[in-house]
């Protein structure tokens, strides 16, 4: 009877490592034992680069909104004019800011005057989004009155208008130009209300980061916005920021009851959740098409371990008349498997994080080699293609490469385990 040795024991690993490194001649490794390996690198890769740029897109996006959003607008429900028409406009607007203040968790507040405008320089047009807000309140905000990239000076944003890079562009105006701004609700007179046409001088120029913001956005004096679209005394809304904008959901009730009775609130998840949504189902089918690509790539392993025991079918014969148990056999070949998948896997941490950590020159090869124009801020609303390398992203990666690698290796290994000596020496 032979004598049962301890789980992975030395000589097993040796066996193993003579196989594995053994000429093609000799009958070693196959090439498609190579072919695995290369297959389950490239998966792995694939997988954590996804996941990389997946978690940098979301950071990047929900940043881009939180830097240059309100986290929460509080606005009051549309009451009737004796006229007959609809007022939605704050009256108490400082005192209902000052009691939101208070709320514990809450770090901004800021009354707003909003409105639609055309803006006009150089024979140029373009439609824009006006936002009525104190000098105090701009410098808060964190991706315009803090951009990184900026022109002019916010010190005088008094004296003038702060206005969105895209827009600029789009207007060919910079620093210390004007711009013409034509609004519908203008001037009231007995004939009916005529269009009003105001020329400011743009004092600062930022960069949010976001596409449709500094595209399409002003930033007005909070004084001039009341005058300029006849809000004089009231303010359309305040907005908001707190200290934990992911738990945003929290402090509803609590700024309604601060608010008053007719107010109502807008979060920004209420204003970006079905493109959130959209992104969690989108990652969901990416990382399980991905995981169909990484399993594809570990069945190849099955293809080269078949393939090497066939070529070991005289060694299996020989080793087990020497002794050598139906457990042993299973682990060396195990280990022969299993070690293609961890070399493979290893192999494709090492290319995904590189990737996700030089994504920059990496992307800028791509668009040069494409001739520019493979990210079109427009459609997808930020400046480039970022990536967030996380310990998780990368662990469940290498989870999942490795469980799939070694559950497949099983199978070949169980079959050179339980072949009969005798019928593998028969025509030796």
């Amino acid at each position: 009877m032979a004598a049962r040795t301890a789980p992975f024991a030395a000589f097993e690993w040796m066996i193993a490592w003579r196989y594995l490194r053994a000429r093609r001649a000799e009958g070693g490794v196959s090439v498609m034992t190579w072919i695995s390996l290369v297959g389950i690198t490239l998966a792995v890769f694939a997988l954590i680069a996804t996941l990389a740029v997946r978690a940098g897109f979301r950071a990047e996006f929900v940043d881009t909104i939180l830097g240059a959003n309100a986290h929460v607008t509080v606005y009051s429900a549309a009451r009737q004019t004796p006229a007959g028409g609809l007022d939605r406009t704050m009256a108490d607007y400082a005192g209902t800011a000052a009691r939101i203040a208070e709320i514990p968790g809450v770090t901004r507040t800021a009354p707003l005057i909003r409105g639609q405008v055309m803006a006009n320089a150089t024979g140029r047009n373009a439609g824009a989004e006006v936002y009525g807000i104190t000098l105090d309140d701009l410098r808060t905000i964190p991706r315009v009155g803090r951009a990184e990239t900026f022109e002019g000076d916010i010190a005088r944003f008094d004296q003038g208008i702060a206005i969105g890079s895209g827009l600029a562009r789009e207007l060919g105006v910079v620093a210390g130009d004007r711009i013409r701004l034509i609004s519908p609700e203008g001037v009231r007179t007995a004939f009916g209300t005529s269009p009003r046409v105001n020329a400011y001088e743009v004092v600062y120029i930022f960069t949010a980061g976001r596409y449709d913001i500094d595209r399409t956005r002003i930033y007005m004096p909070f004084a001039e916005a009341q005058s300029y679209f006849n809000r004089e005394g009231v303010a359309d809304e305040i907005e908001v920021m707190v200290e934990n904008p992911e738990a945003v959901d929290g402090y509803a009730l609590r700024l309604m009851q601060a608010a008053g009775d007719h107010a109502l609130v807008w979060t920004w998840r209420d204003s970006a959740g079905s493109f959130l949504r959209a992104l969690d189902v989108e990652d969901n089918v990416m990382f399980v098409i991905l995981s169909i690509l990484v399993l594809i790539a570990a069945m190849n392993i099955v293809s080269g371990l078949i393939m090497l025991v066939k070529n070991k079918g005289r060694d299996i014969g020989i080793l087990r008349t020497m002794g050598l148990t139906e457990g042993s056999v299973l682990r060396v070949f195990f280990i022969c498997g299993a070690a293609t998948g961890l070399a493979g896997t290893a192999a494709g941490v090492v290319l995904g994080c590189l990737f996700a950590i030089y994504i920059d020159p990496v992307f800028s090869f791509v668009n040069w080699v494409a001739g520019g124009g493979v990210w079109d801020p427009s459609i997808r609303g930020i400046y480039n293609l970022p990536a967030q390398l996380r310990l998780a992203d990368v662990m469940q990666a290498v989870g999942l490469s490795l469980g799939l690698s070694f559950i497949v290796t099983i199978f070949p290994a169980r079959r050179a385990a339980r072949m009969n000596p005798v019928e593998a020496l028969r025509y030796e």
